[in-house]
């Protein structure tokens, strides 16, 4: 009997099975043609050969020297798993980009080409060169990109989750997308909402466990592939950071905010797989043991600069030679501190990551040029590769500096949420002009000789023409816009009316940084919202003569373009 019962149930399996696939077969359209996808219904408005020609195609080569072949195969496996969160990072960013770039693969008409490499550069439709500007097409800008419905505000979050406090935890998560549910907000958690890609970016990282020799890092993989189906990232983090000089590293989480300009606090996932340069890792540890004692000498009080004495400060320079997600496009980082959960940096500290084949890049391509054709060449012979790499260190670590959360009239509260989607670009200036301030502190102490100080100011400056030329848009280049506004305001900064040239006044930048780096504390410190917004309102804006001397700039590349010896794939 259950045999046959079995059987019947077989038979009509099959037969439903193959009558829904047979009608499915009817109903599904024939798949477009090859002239009919690469022929273009979209408005394009923009020149497009123009806006590439920005981005200059730099070769991020992977090397298998050294490597065993074990090795080489999870390297292999580490960047399968990234390409998962690279798809998920379109899906967040912009799903009708990715629609369009998918479509046009294997059309080879010059423009359409050019289209695709333009889309992969910015990760979307939206030119950050442009404020954001749609360079194809007529969908306007969505501040909230894919995390929220397209016709929702901020306003109408704050006075729903004031009508309903029980739901705000989830809706302000940052790992959660807000839908709507007739009248309601829900809020989706990302491993419900991407479950597919994490499942298979969870296989693919157990898998590269597997085949890594090193018990500590494996162990690492296997927790963060559990974090991605749960979005509990805490022990997998405390796992990241006890790892002690990995020769292979990844970042592999969704971390950063940059994607929400809503709330400011939903993150987009992207990743890093990375190989450890030993030797230049090894000179950052003269760094390493001062971060505590420049904590404590922030200018805020006691309460708002907890202790880092016994803190983990991790510090690593890798080469990238892949990247995905929101390390991928845009802004091209060269350095990153994580993670960032306060209740890690409280506990434990963060870890600092120095990409070299990207700063190298950076710098020779971009940051030493500008600096040459904007600044007093007595000063733009000042900027140098240490000079901009002491900058970006300091940076990074003053990423974990300062408050861990803001004590506002409610009692404590997340500094993410208390300022929102000013946050980014506050969090940007902090780092910046912080580091700066703890550089000055090391001269003082003797750590750092005093005749680099010069040095540091320069390549500074010049890594504010570069960044700037993305606009407001990115966090990075609206941090660097307000202060180098702030640091003209100060004097700090003037320009030459005859030559059109920057020159710094030396004697200035040391108080102009000091009061900069105050008030920045001050306001993560209060969570004071409106004073973040007042002050970027007041100091955010290009100034005419700037913007006329970068538009004059031709043979200067914005940034770099990476070309992955793995290829772009995204599904």
């Amino acid at each position: 009997m259950r045999i046959e019962r079995w059987l019947i149930a077989l038979i009509l399996a099959i037969t439903v099975s193959g009558s829904s696939l047979a009608q499915a077969g009817r109903r599904a359209a024939p798949p477009p043609k090859t002239a009919d996808k690469c022929l273009l219904k979209e408005n394009i408005n923009e020149d497009i050969a123009a806006q590439v020609a920005k981005f200059k195609l730099v070769s991020m080569p992977f090397s298998v020297s050294g490597l065993t072949d074990q090795e080489r195969k999870m390297v292999y496996k580490l960047v399968e798993a990234s390409q998962f969160l690279e798809s998920i990072y379109w899906r967040q960013s912009d799903p009708r980009g990715l629609a369009l770039y998918t479509r046009l693969l294997g059309c080879n008409q010059v423009m359409n080409q050019k289209i695709r490499r333009l889309l992969m550069i910015n990760g979307s439709r939206y030119d950050l060169l442009e404020n954001n500007k749609p360079f194809i097409g007529s969908d306007a800008y969505l501040p909230g990109h894919a995390l929220y419905p397209a016709d929702l505000t901020r306003q109408e979050i704050e006075t729903y989750v004031g009508r309903h406090p029980e739901k705000k935890a989830q809706i302000y998560s940052p790992y959660t997308v807000v839908r709507r549910q007739g009248k309601e907000l829900v809020a989706v958690p990302y491993h419900v909402e991407y479950k597919p890609w994490l499942m298979g970016a969870a296989a693919a990282l157990r898998e590269a466990a597997a085949l890594s020799p090193d018990k500590a890092f494996a162990n690492f993989l296997r927790l963060r592939a559990e974090a991605l189906l749960t979005d509990d990232y805490y022990k997998s983090d405390i796992a990241w950071l006890e790892l002690e000089n990995p020769k292979f590293d990844i970042i592999f989480a969704p971390y950063e905010t940059y994607l929400d300009d809503l709330l400011g606090v939903k993150t987009s996932y992207g990743a890093a797989v990375m190989i450890r340069s030993q030797e230049e890792s090894a000179s950052l540890d003269n760094f390493k043991k001062y971060v505590a004692e420049i904590q404590d000498a922030l200018p805020l009080p006691p309460e708002d600069r907890p202790s880092l004495q016994g803190k983990s400060t991790p510090m690593e320079v890798m080469d990238a030679p892949s990247r995905a997600g929101d390390l991928r496009h845009g802004y091209q980082a060269v350095a990153d501190n994580l993670p960032n959960d306060p209740r890690i940096h409280q506990e434990k500290g963060t870890k600092k990551i120095f990409f070299k084949n990207f700063m190298d890049a950076r710098v020779n391509y971009v940051v030493l040029p500008i600096g040459k054709l904007l600044m007093r060449e007595d000063q733009a012979s000042l900027a140098s590769m240490d000079g901009y790499l002491a900058v970006v260190l300091m940076h990074e670590i003053c990423h974990g500096l300062g408050p861990a959360y803001a004590r506002t009239s409610a009692g404590q509260a997340d500094i993410r949420e208390s300022i929102g989607p000013a946050f980014a670009g506050l969090e940007e200036a902090k780092a910046d002009i912080v580091g700066l301030f703890a550089l000055n502190w090391l001269i003082e102490k003797g750590v750092v000789a005093k005749d680099q100080s010069n040095g540091f100011y320069a390549s500074h400056v010049a890594g504010i023409f570069r960044t700037v030329r993305f606009g407001v848009a990115e966090a990075p280049g609206r941090a660097e816009m307000m202060e180098f506004n702030y640091l003209v305001e100060q004097g700090a900064i003037t320009r030459d009316p005859k030559t059109g040239k920057y020159a710094i006044d030396f004697t200035k930048m040391q108080p102009a940084i000091a009061s900069l780096a105050k008030e920045l504390l001050e306001i993560e410190a209060t969570g004071d919202r409106n004073r973040a917004e007042q002050w970027f309102k007041k100091y955010d804006s290009m100034p005419s003569e700037l913007k006329s001397a970068l538009a004059n700039i031709k043979d200067v590349p914005v940034d770099i373009d990476p070309v992955s010896a793995f290829g772009e794939k995204v599904q």
